[in-house]
């Protein structure tokens, strides 16, 4: 078996995202359908506690969505063949990305600081950890794309304005945790 050119490399990049992404909203769907279950459950035995989420998380949301923005200023960038302008707004992406993680620890503490541990304190407290902390692994990935991303168009590796397959990819992932983080805020926002 001969090895893949670049040409196959690109035809199976995003097929493959869809196929990582569909796993991946299959996962949400199955933790917020345990969430709404045990909710259900624990509300008719007057077991569920309701709690404000950190202010943080909102800040943090805020934070993320302006990040797709400076993405999609990336990507149109790259397509009118601003190289140098395309990397350095995948870098403030990458930035942000950053900051929505540090803010979000900063609203775990805040949880902490009010009593609302991981575990032992009350199965809402625990779903919302696990919600947050599980989408917090998905976005270390995300950040780890966004640095490779701005590395390849940091070094040129991005040559023209129509050859940036891996460039979209990197941004259709960005987007698409910005969108489940928004989804998973609001989730817990209204459905306590």
């Amino acid at each position: 078996m001969g090895k893949l050119t670049a040409a196959d490399k690109r035809k199976v990049q995003k097929p493959l995202l869809w196929i990582g992404l569909a796993s991946i909203v299959m996962t949400f769907a199955g933790l917020t359908s345990g969430y709404v279950v045990s909710r259900s459950a624990l509300l008719a035995d007057n077991r569920w506690l309701i709690f404000g989420l950190p202010p943080q998380f909102l800040y943090a949301t805020i934070i993320i969505l302006v990040s797709s923005l400076t993405m999609i200023l990336a990507k149109m960038a790259l397509k009118k063949g601003q190289i140098s302008l395309a990397g350095n707004l995948v870098l403030v992406t990458l930035f942000l990305g950053i900051a929505f993680f540090v803010i979000q620890i900063y609203g775990a503490q805040d949880m902490i600081d009010r009593g609302f541990n991981a575990v032992g304190v009350n199965t809402a407290v625990s779903w919302v950890y696990v919600i947050a902390g599980l989408h917090w692994l998905h976005l270390f990935s995300g950040l780890i794309v966004l640095l490779y991303t701005w590395y390849r168009t940091a070094i040129k590796k991005v040559h023209t304005a129509t050859d940036h397959q891996g460039f979209s990819v990197s941004a259709i992932y960005w987007h698409f945790l910005d969108g489940l983080w928004l989804y998973l805020y609001l989730f817990l926002l209204f459905i306590r």
